[in-house]
Parts: structure tokens; sequence; C-alpha cells
């Protein structure tokens, strides 16, 4: 039977990703800021910008049997050089407008006979790593948050998260601007490669389906090792 999965951004990079994998055999409704890339695909779109719209104002099923949370950022800087302010911003994009659209559809989540949330993390949360402070805060709150709520929900709604490390999308493109840069970032794996859209896709695919229905509250590590492994 087709569920009704709701993307929160999905316009490009992983989010796009996912919807080629899950857009013949489920109700697709991606609500983003554009709608580019998506003409090929049977897929709903609604425009809604994550940081300042109210998800209630849009059409959306009575049920949604999967919700997934895009948007992110990646803002590497000394934190000698961010603000109180650079630390908000990245709160609200990441956390607290993810927090807002839960909220919002909790009614309609609650209606499935079991919801599937996906969120994103990062390897840095786990992982400490130099010039992700603001990045490394927004998404170890949004890890907590994960785990709070699926046990709050459990066992209506399962909630899980994804923690990628370093992957091919738009927002890395500088950190991956040519052959050298994009070798030494592999390097740094212990699998030799920096990700793709479609490996953290399929994981995602993978959460929201029901091969992955005794899981919740876990952080699955898509990170070519880097996480849990030190092969120096």
């Amino acid at each position: 039977m087709k569920k009704n999965i709701l993307f929160i951004g999905g316009s490009y990079g992983i989010g796009l990703a996912t919807a080629k994998l899950l857009a013949k055999d489920h109700n697709l409704i991606i609500a983003s800021r554009t709608s580019e890339n998506l003409e090929s695909l049977n897929v709903k779109h609604v425009s809604f910008d994550a940081s300042k719209d109210d998800i209630t104002q849009l059409d959306l099923p009575e049920t949604l049997d999967g919700l997934v949370y895009f948007p992110g950022s990646i803002n590497l800087k000394p934190f000698k050089m961010l603000t109180v302010e650079s630390f908000q911003e990245e709160m609200n994009l990441n956390f607290f407008s993810l927090v807002k659209v839960v909220q919002d559809l909790l009614p309609k989540l609650k209606n499935s006979d079991q919801a599937s949330l996906v969120f994103f993390s990062t390897v840095a949360a786990k992982v400490g790593m130099p010039f992700h402070t603001s990045i490394s805060a927004a998404k170890g709150a949004i890890e907590g948050f994960a785990k709070s709520l699926a046990a709050e929900y459990a066992p209506s709604m399962r909630v899980n998260v994804v923690a990628p490390s370093l992957t091919d999308t738009e927002l890395s493109k500088k950190l991956l601007s040519n052959d050298t840069k994009r070798e030494k970032m592999g390097d740094r794996h212990p699998l030799k490669r920096v990700g793709t859209p479609e490996d953290i896709a399929n994981a995602v695919e993978f959460l929201l389906s029901e091969k992955s229905n005794w899981m919740t509250g876990q952080v699955l590590g898509i990170d070519g090792g880097l996480s849990s492994l030190n092969i120096n």
C-alpha cells in the first residue's frame, strides 16, 4: 500500500536522490522553496520555506506515514570568528524550524499506524572536529531531541537520525571544488571516498520502510567508517 510521505526540502542533493527512490511507490509530497529538478518525478510539490512559513497552511493529507526534514547547513569557521548570532542562525534552520514542523504535523503523524520520522545530524556531532562548533551544536540538539521524541511517542511513531560525513552535494561544493581537495577529503575516511547523495538516500529509504520497523531512537552513521574506525 502506498504511504503518504512528506519531505521538508528535497529539490537538491540528498533529498532529490531520496525522492527518486520513493516517488514511484509512494504518495510523495515535497515542501521546498523550489520545484527545480522535480518536474520528471511523480511527486506533489508545495512551496514552503521552513525558516519562515507555517506548514499548517499547506494542502497536506490528513495522514502522514513518513516525514523527512532535509534543510541543513555547513558553516565551518574558527570559533573565534563566530558570533552568538551565527549559532542562533544555525539553530534556527537546523533545529528550531524542525521542532516547529514536527509539532505542527503531530496530528497527521499520529493518524498513521506507525509514522516514521527521519532527521539529519552529522558525523561531527560524535567525533570532535575543528571549525564545526556551530553545526555540531545544532545537530547535537537534533540527536537529543530525536531520542526523547522516539521514547515519548513509541510505539505509535518511530524517530531515527542519519548522521553522514562529507557528501558530494551543493552544500559541500566549496570543500570538493577540485580533484586534489576531493582526494584529500576522501582519504580521511576508511573507505577512501566521500559520500554520494545515493549513499545517504538508501539509508533514508530503509528508515522509512517496513524493513526498519524495529528501529527507533537510533543515530545511523553513514560516514565511510569515519566515526568508528581508526586505520591510521
